[in-house]
């Protein structure tokens, strides 16, 4: 790697400025960097904390390198999104400037397929895979993009007539033109956030994945802490897994389903924060501040202070959504605010912006972070901040 003379303050180039990296955001604004963010959306709430925007898409690589060279920047990071931790990693090396993968690793952690054929060899249990044309494939089972995160390309399917269309919605999704088709592992699923340092893996919060009730005021708790489920064969399947891609150094994110033999099955290890705020969750939990972390991970310092001190019993992340139709304006959030136990309440959408019925990762309105006693206190606090904010909505024209 080439010499990277560091300019003073520190440039911080960040691959999106959208909810996901909300919270990486804000920790980079509090340190003494010039943090450049980048985000084809002109509205998106995390250029609020950023020293220079620039508006290109976090997923175009030749922008992105273009731009790193032209502003000197000491560092890349991709918080909160898949695609561009890879584009990070190999601008990152072109440039000769520090980054806790190389672009070989960011493959690996970018592509489930590659994902799953490593898995395969090092022996990490994972949901078996099959081919779209296999006459064995289980029902139900999982059609997913293997390129792709969140909901994109996705889809459950209940029996062999659906598989072909599957493929298809998953096929024209995928960035490479593939799709995965997996067994389904109907269990609990879980979340390991953790972090290495020089090839010691370290499992910090464990979370499960929770569908909200009533959905009338949020999408999923998606991140719910402590666990409810027995969490020492999970962090260990996450070690093995991350391990397995090589990752040794950074924070990784690790999803896992329970089956019914009470086993940890991977689903996927990402090289990055979680994108649902779950670094503001551990440090709420535990008081590692993960953002903080990542930041000094991209940026090549020392890295090399895990002292946890639990600040709560319970904590949780609960997403928000509001009804269809063109927002006009959001209230009470301040009163939500101030409710017993809510750590904050973040919104992410402003008027004019409009909601449709998918409910899916792009249309969450907000979040909120809320602490309390045990887990069901946290979850407690959250709805009644939750129920409290208002989304006032006009009707799309017909």
């Amino acid at each position: 790697m080439a010499e990277h003379r560091r300019s003073q303050p520190a440039r911080l180039l960040v691959l999106g400025a959208g909810a996901a990296q909300l919270g990486l955001l804000e920790a980079a604004a509090a340190r003494d960097l010039n943090v450049i963010a980048v985000d084809r959306d002109p509205l998106a709430p995390g250029f609020a904390f950023a020293t220079e925007r620039a508006l290109i898409s976090s997923e175009d690589e030749q922008a992105v390198e273009r731009l790193a060279r032209a502003r000197s920047v000491d560092g890349l990071i991709s918080p909160g999104a898949d695609w561009p931790v890879g584009i990070a990693a190999r601008v990152a090396e072109h440039l000769g400037v520090p980054h806790p993968i190389d672009g070989a690793t960011a493959v690996l952690a970018t592509t489930k397929t590659r994902q799953r054929e490593r898995f395969g060899a090092a022996g990490v249990l994972q949901p078996q895979t099959f081919s779209v044309t296999d006459p064995d494939v289980p029902f139900p089972c999982v059609v997913k993009a293997p390129d792709r995160q969140g909901q994109r390309g996705l889809t459950l399917v209940h029996e062999r007539s659906g598989l072909a269309a599957a493929v298809e919605a998953a096929t024209a999704e995928s960035r490479g033109g593939g799709a995965l088709v997996e067994e389904l592992i109907d269990g609990p699923e879980l979340t390991v956030n953790a972090v290495s340092m020089n090839g010691v893996f370290s499992a910090l919060t464990v979370t499960d994945r929770l569908l909200a009730d009533p959905p009338a005021f949020g999408v999923a708790l998606a991140h719910s802490w402590p666990s409810a489920h027995e969490t020492e064969g999970v962090i260990e399947a996450a070690r093995a897994a991350v391990e397995a891609l090589g990752i040794t150094n950074g924070t990784t994110y690790t999803q896992l389903r329970l089956g019914s033999d009470g086993r940890a099955y991977v689903v996927e290890v990402a090289a990055r924060l979680g994108g649902g705020h779950d670094a503001e969750l551990c440090n709420a939990a535990l008081g590692v501040d993960l953002n903080d972390l990542a930041i000094s991970f991209a940026l090549g310092d020392p890295c090399d202070d895990l002292s946890q001190a639990e600040r709560a019993g319970g904590a949780c992340v609960l997403f928000l959504v509001a009804p269809e139709g063109v927002l006009r304006e959001v209230a009470e959030v301040e009163e939500a605010g101030e409710m017993d136990g809510v750590e904050w309440v973040r919104i992410y959408r402003q008027p004019g912006w409009e909601f449709g019925p998918l409910r899916r990762g792009a249309d969450r309105a907000g979040a909120i972070l809320a602490t309390g006693a045990d887990r069901e206190d946290a979850l407690a606090r959250a709805r009644r901040a939750a129920e409290t904010v208002r989304f006032l909505v006009d009707a799309t024209p017909a």
